[in-house]
């Protein structure tokens, strides 16, 4: 399973560089997991300090 970025998102991008896929990506002040790249490796999740990156 993918992950996604929830409305809790505060843009921060610390996720970004951590995603070993480069899923993850800034669109409309957002960012946002292209789910067909992602691994579910749960990087991105583990970093966010909004816990804003949950599990589809």
């Amino acid at each position: 399973m993918a992950y996604k970025i929830t409305d809790k998102c505060i843009n921060c991008g610390t996720c970004e560089p951590d995603c070993p896929v480069g899923a993850i990506s800034e669109k409309d002040g957002k960012r946002v997991i292209d789910a067909d790249t992602c691994i579910s490796c749960g990087t991105c999740a583990s970093e966010c300090p909004t816990e804003a990156i949950v599990e589809e």
